[in-house]
């Protein structure tokens, strides 16, 4: 007879993109679950970690599609928490880093349920380390402000502007799609010479990067793939980047050619 399995539910983070930059304790988690809910964000590189056996449901959201509302996925969990026992909540990064982890913990908890946290390695820190970019560097930035572009309703969040007036490394989740309008916002209150940097795919095989300053981040803006999520960071630690100041010389040599 097969024994009545006790609903528990985990939120485990799983790193900025590239498999084995999940956690030890986050894998071993995932293999203990009876289902995992999973987002966009997640490799088929680290689905094929877990054991075949356990379901897996696509809950993702990008680029304005969504396979569910995040009340339906709040409701998911807890169905399926009673239907199967052990469910594993799945989110890129870090579950607590705009990942909206405390609502659907919130919610699970409302009935009776026990939720554990495994956290990840946050995509605002590793992926900038992945491509040699400090997020502080004495004597140039001393502190890091890591925000989204934009609120719920669409407009700029105040913390864009305040991150700009000052001199700390700024670093823009989920904001590709208003790389334009963030460059211009931001170039109110830096310098024209400011660095820029635009990563996507970041720790995986398929990473790519754009250097530039805010001045020229225009000659590459085509070759961003809006459609796909990436990192936007601004300030001077972007100049440590290994080919700021080839990709600089070549604009200026083009310029005066």
């Amino acid at each position: 007879m097969e024994l009545e399995k006790t609903a528990k539910v985990s939120l485990v983070g799983a790193g900025p993109g590239a498999k084995d930059l999940i956690t030890i304790r986050g894998l071993k988690v995932l293999n203990q679950a009876d289902i995992i809910l999973y987002d966009a964000l997640i490799s088929d590189d680290l689905l094929s970690e877990i054991r075949t056996d356990i379901p897996k449901i696509f809950t993702g959201k990008r680029c304005g599609q969504h396979s569910h509302s995040q009340d339906e996925i709040n409701e998911l969990i807890v169905k399926y928490a009673f239907e199967y026992g052990h469910v594993v909540r799945l989110k890129g990064g870090d579950p607590f880093v705009f990942g909206r982890a405390n609502e659907e913990i919130e919610y699970v908890e409302s009935f009776g349920i026990p939720v554990s946290v495994v956290p990840g390695i946050s995509s605002a820190i590793a992926v900038p380390s992945s491509q040699g970019i400090p997020m502080t560097k004495r004597g140039i930035s001393s502190s890091f402000w890591v925000m989204t572009a934009t609120k719920r309703d669409g407009t700029f969040s105040q913390d864009l502007q305040y991150a700009a007036k000052s001199s700390a490394t700024m670093v823009v989740l989920m904001g590709i799609r208003k790389l334009n309008e963030i460059v211009k916002e931001v170039s109110k209150y830096r310098g024209s010479m400011t660095p820029i940097a635009v990563i996507q795919n970041g720790t995986t095989q398929h990473e790519k990067c754009y250097v530039a300053t805010l001045d020229t981040l225009n000659n590459s803006i085509g070759e961003v793939d809006v459609t796909k999520p990436g990192i936007i960071v601004i300030g001077d630690v972007v100049a440590d980047h290994p080919s700021f100041f080839e990709e600089e010389v070549q604009r200026i040599l083009h310029h005066a050619i």
